[in-house]
């Protein structure tokens, strides 16, 4: 081989390495942003609709909320569905029925055997004008949260007991839950995300002990504005799966 050749061989595989070196390689850590089912979304909108959808908050209040006096909540929290009707869907017959979160308004687990048309017709103002939220969240993304109401809420009574203890839990079998899924983004403490500030911290065990009915949604769904969270539904959990990782969770730090 002549040696010029040999030299123009040398600086092209040079040339390779550097170029390689220059390309940014993506970091195995970064999670892609995780699909999600109707019913998935549907229960996050619940949660927050407009976190979902990425709308700002609406002006003032909806016009239901003004027809109440014991839950004086304001803005962004007035339009949520969860604050209505409860993390345990049952709003005036559950959870909610008494403290500050009481709205006195119905609760939703008859919404399974309703016609689709019956309950897009109580999102759209079609039934009532003062509950209509047509004007904020589309119609494709108002049958998602028709979608929730027909087959994503369970009632949880079987499982959570009034005084938040939960009936039935598998902790050593929400350990293996806990440690394959949540232990990487939470810690194996479950205090490595804080939803509170220094002064007042919450983490999975102050949700799981406080409100485990939030708790378990959350699980289920997903939360809003974290794209890499899974859904529980999404992921084939049962019930008791839930009930078993919401044990282990109640045995974490609150604090």
């Amino acid at each position: 081989m002549q040696k010029s050749a040999l030299i123009g061989m040398i600086a092209f595989a040079l040339g390779v390495i550097v170029m390689s070196a220059c390309v940014a390689t993506p970091d195995p850590t970064e999670a892609s942003p995780i699909p999600r089912s109707n019913i998935a979304l549907g229960g996050m909108m619940y949660d927050n609709w407009m976190k979902v959808i990425g709308v700002e908050v609406p002006e003032g209040e909806p016009p239901l909320w003004k027809t109440q006096t014991t839950n004086t909540r304001t803005g962004a929290d007035a339009w949520r569905c969860k604050e209505c009707h409860g993390w345990d869907y049952k709003g005036a017959e559950g959870a909610y029925g008494s403290g500050s979160h009481r709205t006195g308004f119905k609760g939703l687990m008859g919404a399974a055997s309703m016609a689709d048309e019956d309950l897009l017709a109580w999102l759209n103002g079609t039934k009532n004008p003062d509950h209509d939220f047509s004007p904020y969240i589309q119609e494709a993304q108002l049958k998602m949260l028709v979608t929730f109401l027909k087959k994503g809420m369970t009632d949880t009574a079987q499982y959570i007991n009034i005084d938040k203890t939960i009936n039935s839990g598998d902790a050593e079998h929400g350990k293996v839950l806990f440690t394959e899924v949540c232990e990487k983004c939470h810690g194996n403490d479950g205090k490595k995300l804080n939803f509170g500030d220094e002064s007042a911290p919450v983490y999975l065990g102050t949700i799981a002990t406080d409100n485990p009915w939030e708790f378990w949604h959350k699980v289920s769904f997903g939360q809003p504005g974290e794209e890499i969270m899974p859904s529980g539904l999404d992921s084939g959990w049962s019930s008791q799966d839930f009930a078993d990782l919401l044990s282990f969770i109640q045995t974490l730090p609150s604090k």
